[in-house]
């Protein structure tokens, strides 16, 4: 069974989802829960909490954890294109569905995207519209933005 603790931060109270190991979800608040679990701090949610912590600061750029995303192949390869995104910068869809080798498949990058179930960890964050414009994201665009300002911030500093 899915095991998930949640814990307050700056861009809000986030619930991380961990099952034999790997973190498999990312929630921003309790009410984005449609299934049972059970509440516990396993050493693997410490682990990501640690992480998460250290990225707010500025101390930690990406992350070394066991994530185990659910997706078709295709969003698989989106997903994994994402971790190639450097902290502190962003990418369009389009560009995306060119580094995937399908560069007309932007719009399906966007839906994607949108699935990611372990945002942060796989920064869908640092996707951006054509023209540099925030676009949907499963937290909000108000969170979106604040991850963005955060990582500009510290990538300065």
């Amino acid at each position: 069974m899915k095991k998930i603790f949640f814990y307050d931060t700056l861009i809000g109270e986030i619930g991380i989802a961990e099952n034999e190991g790997s973190i498999t979800n990312l929630f921003f608040g309790r009410d984005n829960i449609k299934e049972e679990v059970v509440i516990e701090e396993t050493k693997t949610i410490k682990t990501a909490i640690e992480q998460l912590n250290s990225y707010f600061l500025g101390e930690r750029f990406d992350f070394d954890l066991p994530l185990k995303p659910q997706g078709t192949e295709f969003m698989m390869s989106v997903w994994n294109e994402l971790l190639n995104i450097p902290y502190g910068q962003t990418s369009s869809y389009g560009e995306i569905a060119k580094r995937i080798g399908n560069p007309k498949a932007a719009r399906a990058v966007g839906l994607a995207n949108n699935k990611n179930t372990i945002p942060i960890f796989i920064p869908c964050h640092r996707v951006v519209g054509s023209k540099g414009n925030l676009t949907g994201y499963r937290g909000g665009l108000d969170i979106k933005k604040k991850l963005l300002d955060i990582e500009n911030i510290n990538k300065t500093v």
